[in-house]
């Protein structure tokens, strides 16, 4: 009988709702035993007439342990696929129980011992809120204090941005512009459903207010060769690296090629169209192609631009000349799937394929 000490429900997700749980094949099960002994949880019994291992109390098992199937010497344990577990971590109510926990049992939790930290906290007023739809909120965000600044920020880069007073922990925003001349940096915002910090960003934050940065952290950063040619793809604020990375590349005209790839669900969801516009202007070898999932009334896109209707993966399976090229893929977790997989066939070796990716 499944053990109710196991089949609590999993970061406030009931068990039974959550399809993980070994499989073993019967053909190719030679006996040993050593997952029905080595499983603490007892999802396994021993069937000492055929000499095999059977999945008992499957829903015993601890979601996201494979345990068994590592240590089965002859390769007769599967598990679904681990994404199974990854979707369901990237739901803000998942999130919402662990940060929960976290808070509550800090006095069990918290590791007192310190370590030397390279990031800095920085206090940040916001200087500055843009709306792009109903969506995406464009934030930017200057040091208090005229001596304190992230220079040091690398595009690609990371900020951790905490809300001082509450007790939620700070969030992962991608720096989406290299430092401003007055230390500022701009943050590229999407509204995650029922999400505590997009939603205070969204719905409470003003001009004015005072926010702690953390960082700059990551290593999603340019590597590459300076004559090799470059392909950035965004999935929606995946753009905000992305952005960062241009930058860099685009300051001074030239004649490397570089190609942008950003697929938004919306046509209102592209911003920075301006941006993209003078970039077009003043390096001829750049493309740009947007895919739009649902096209609608589009916005007046820069001259040069193309767009797709699907997408991001059905774009690149449509460009040609990606042989050679070095890969710097942002977005979210489906997105970027669907981007490697398009990569793959476009015969891209993954270690030209540089990846940031984050939750929904």
């Amino acid at each position: 009988m499944p053990n109710p000490q196991f089949t609590k429900p999993w970061h406030g997700v009931p068990r039974e709702n959550i399809e993980w749980n070994p499989t073993v094949d019967a053909d190719a099960c030679i006996g040993c035993g050593t997952c029905v002994t080595g499983c603490s949880r007892l999802v396994y019994r021993y069937d000492y007439d055929r000499g095999k291992a059977v999945v008992a109390d499957p829903l015993n098992c601890m979601v996201g342990c494979t345990t068994c199937a590592n240590t089965c010497p002859v390769n007769a344990i599967t598990f679904p696929a681990l994404s199974t577990v990854l979707d369901l971590e990237h739901r803000p109510q998942v999130h919402h129980v662990i940060e929960d926990d976290l808070i509550t049992r800090r006095d069990q939790l918290e590791w007192h011992d310190v370590l030397p930290d390279p990031q800095r906290r920085v206090r940040l007023s916001v200087t500055s809120i843009t709306d792009v739809g109903d969506r995406t909120r464009l934030l930017t965000l200057a040091p208090v204090d005229d001596t304190d600044c992230l220079c040091q920020f690398i595009p690609g880069q990371y900020l951790l941005l905490e809300i001082p007073g509450s007790a939620w922990l700070a969030r992962a925003y991608s720096i989406g512009s290299a430092p401003r001349d007055d230390g500022s940096i701009e943050l590229q915002v999407r509204r995650a459903a029922d999400g505590r910090v997009s939603g205070w960003l969204f719905d409470h934050a003003t001009v004015g207010d005072i926010l702690i940065g953390i960082g700059p952290a990551g290593h999603f950063t340019l590597s590459s060769h300076p004559d090799t040619p470059l392909l950035f793809v965004a999935g929606g604020t995946g753009f905000a690296p992305i952005k960062a990375m241009l930058e860099s590349q685009l300051t001074h005209p030239g004649d490397r090629p570089i190609t942008l790839v950003w697929g938004n669900p919306e046509s209102d969801d592209f911003y920075d169209l301006d941006q993209i516009d003078q970039w077009l202007r003043t390096y001829p070898a750049l493309r740009v192609v947007l895919a739009i999932e649902h096209p609608q009334d589009r916005p007046d896109l820069p001259a040069g631009t193309e767009t797709v209707t699907g997408r991001i993966d059905h774009a690149l399976s449509n460009l040609d000349g990606l042989t050679g090229i070095d890969a710097y893929v942002a977005g979210p977790p489906a997105m970027i799937a669907a981007t490697l997989t398009a990569l793959d066939h476009a015969g891209v070796p993954r270690a030209q394929v540089h990846v940031d990716s984050f939750g929904g």
